[in-house]
């Protein structure tokens, strides 16, 4: 007689399963539609193929459509493996790499036999992908050995997939997926019982680009082709519409029709500000200012070039140098031969990040108990060597300012520091309009420090949240395991812009660890030395980004306290030129960053003009509104205007022009 397991499900019922029973005889068992509907299994909270046999008793779950996340990241893995299968079909000896999900879709890397693969090859591959879809294809996994997996691979002609499984690790389980009787690929699964769980309407190629095997520039150039995947049509046309909306608010498009940065490849990842892109970012400065007066710190500067030293007793040498820019220090060679730099120089780093710099300001002087929390502000420019393919526009760059502060405090003294500062952070993020979400970073694998450090460190940034009324529901409370800095976890502040997309921002770090490597202390009541714990905390994050996100969030129709020029004065005719000079003389004494437009240009065109450089206020002015003191008052996204006086104009935008802060 066989051996019968007994299977557990989440309404607390028992079935019990011969051996070689699988989820998917479970799901039948208790009805089609489940038997239909299933798309996966967890089993012991591990997810799985539907066919994957039971090895024992067990707790088994079985995943649907309505469980989202996983069921999209199912879909999105056989998406990428159709996508392999398509293309193998049509381009005969093309090798295949990897393909995984990613957050909207996934992509696969091809080394194509002939020639790089283009935009143009697109509607082929989706046709024949929706072919494989259609035929319903049952999806079966394998076992196989090491140096069969080998041999296969070398049969084919794939020598990126023999490579690779040649180098995964001795004892790990090697598995294949079959796609019907004729395609397979290397891949650890799970995946849907078959092609045809897919939706054939609910997908869709996207780009081609290149991409290095294994993300080495010294290794070959691959053909990467990404795409979209949901569960179904709907899903994939709400994606496509934001993803139109996203294009229509690109930071990039509208910081060049608005006139505020540009970036060129003379200065990979760093950019050049014009005045009214600037006239943002002092704007920011500003307010930032005035929030951290407010809440008690110092502002200082440190310098941007650091000996390697002072890297390499932080910790930062050893385990970031690969983003660090490193500079020798002695003169280079001048002359046509021989190295520019010698085998003797010394080396320093532009700094990635200021927190070494303010544990040396803290370090100047004997600090004592009393002079604690000492919180250090800094508008702290740094650089990192990220990869010019990672550069973005704003959003991923190369040199950028922090909005960056370091808290030294006494143990008894975290939680309230934390507290605080989640507090001013949310009134910071509400003065900008937007909504937020917190996230508790814990231990990663490889960290500085002992578990009861960690324990102590995550419980205190858990408490401050927990005092600030902010770990609910409601502000997306959630913790994310190994996801912490190698010195200290970290809360993180995730805002949800005007078309739902989440950006990362603001954060703070409770670091025991950088206050020992760098031999920071103060005096205790107790006369002792003590070691000071280390907040690092920001904001904006970078004023770069920050500003990025401001463009899409607003679409470029900034709040008005904060857009470059406040209000436009446009004359219809002429004869209104004194009056408008007038008009903005006001403006300006008022405080608005007001201009003038005196051409002789249609007042239509005008308009248009000055709608595209998304400009709050356009203040029209004729003969009428000259002999009357009026002006007719045309806002940005309104339908029509309004006209009034003189006086109520600059009254109105003497309101809207007061930063949230500064306002009664």
């Amino acid at each position: 007689m066989s051996q019968m397991f007994k299977i557990s499900l989440p309404d607390g019922s028992v079935r019990e399963m011969p051996e070689g029973s699988t989820p998917a005889d479970v799901a039948a068992a208790i009805g089609p539609g489940l038997a239909k509907a299933a798309l996966a299994a967890k089993v012991d909270g591990e997810l799985v193929d539907l066919t994957r046999p039971f090895t024992g008793d067990a707790q088994l779950a079985l995943v649907t459509s309505r469980d989202e996340a996983e069921a999209l990241d199912l879909a999105r893995h056989d998406y990428a493996h159709v996508l392999a299968e398509a293309v193998q079909a049509l381009f005969p000896g093309t090798q295949i790499t990897f393909g995984p999900s990613t957050d909207d879709g996934f992509y696969y890397d091809f080394a194509p036999k002939e020639r790089p693969f283009t935009d143009e090859d697109l509607p082929a591959i989706e046709a024949k992908m929706r072919e494989i879809i259609a035929a319903d294809k049952p999806l079966r996994r394998e076992v196989w050995r090491r140096e069969q997996l080998i041999s296969r691979w070398k049969q084919q002609g794939e020598s990126f997939k023999a490579e690779w499984a040649a180098e995964l690790p001795e004892g790990e389980e090697l598995t294949v997926y079959w796609s019907g009787e004729d395609w397979l690929d290397m891949c650890r699964g799970p995946h849907l019982p078959s092609t045809g769980k897919l939706d054939p309407q609910a997908f869709k190629l996207t780009r081609v680009s290149g991409a290095y095997w294994r993300g080495d520039q010294k290794n070959a150039m691959l053909s990467r082709i990404y795409g979209t995947g949901w569960l179904n049509k709907k899903q994939l046309q709400e994606h496509l519409t934001r993803l139109e909306e996203a294009a229509k608010r690109d930071h990039r498009k509208l910081g060049g029709e608005m006139d505020l940065f540009h970036l060129q490849q003379e200065a990979h990842g760093s950019v050049f500000w014009h005045p009214k892109g600037y006239l943002i970012w002092r704007e920011l400065e500003a307010y930032m200012r005035r929030a951290i007066d407010g809440a008690g710190y110092r502002e200082v500067k440190t310098p941007q070039v650091m000996d390697a030293r002072q890297w390499e007793q932080s910790g930062h040498w050893g385990k970031y140098r690969e983003n660090m820019f490193v500079i020798p220090d002695e003169v280079p060679n001048v002359e046509d031969e021989g190295p520019l730099v010698s085998d003797e120089a010394e080396w320093m780093a532009l700094k990635p990040m200021n927190c070494p710099a303010h544990v040396l300001i803290f370090r100047q002087g004997i600090k004592s108990y009393r002079d604690l929390p000492l919180r250090i502000y800094e508008n702290g420019c740094c650089h990192r060597n990220e990869p010019h393919g990672a550069l973005h526009g704003l959003m991923r760059v190369r040199q950028f300012t922090q909005d960056d502060a370091h808290i030294f405090c006494r143990e008894d003294q975290i939680v309230a520091e934390v507290q605080a500062f989640c507090e001013l952070a949310d009134r910071i993020y509400k003065d900008f309009g937007f909504t937020y979400s917190i996230k508790l970073a814990l231990r990663p694998e490889k960290r500085f420090g002992s578990d009861e450090m960690w324990n102590k460190a995550e419980a205190e940034l858990r408490d401050a949240v927990v005092r600030a009324g902010l770990a609910t529901k409601e502000y997306g409370w959630e913790e994310l395991p190994g996801e912490g800095a190698f010195y200290a976890p970290k809360l993180e502040w995730h805002l949800t812009d005007a078309i739902g997309r989440t950006w990362q921002v603001g954060t703070i770090q409770s670091d025991r660890v950088l206050p020992e490597r760098l031999d920071a202390s103060y005096i205790g009541e107790d006369g002792d030395k003590h070691r000071p714990v280390m907040l690092h905390r920001a904001i904006f994050g970078s004023y770069e980004r920050f500003i990025g996100i401001l463009i899409e969030h607003f679409a470029g129709k900034l709040p008005v306290w904060l857009a470059p020029v406040q209000a436009v004065v446009a004359t219809i005719v002429s004869d209104a030129d004194a009056y408008a000079a007038d008009v903005v003389a006001r403006l300006k004494a008022a405080g608005v960053r007001a201009e003038i437009d005196l051409r002789n240009e249609k007042i239509n065109y005008k308009v248009r003009e000055h709608s595209l450089k998304k400009v709050p206020h356009l203040l029209v002015v004729g003969k009428r509104e000259a002999e009357e003191g009026t002006v007719a008052v045309r806002t940005l996204g309104a339908e029509h205007q309004k006209v009034m006086s003189l006086d109520e104009a600059i009254a109105m935008l003497k309101g809207e022009v007061t930063p949230p802060d500064l306002r009664p």
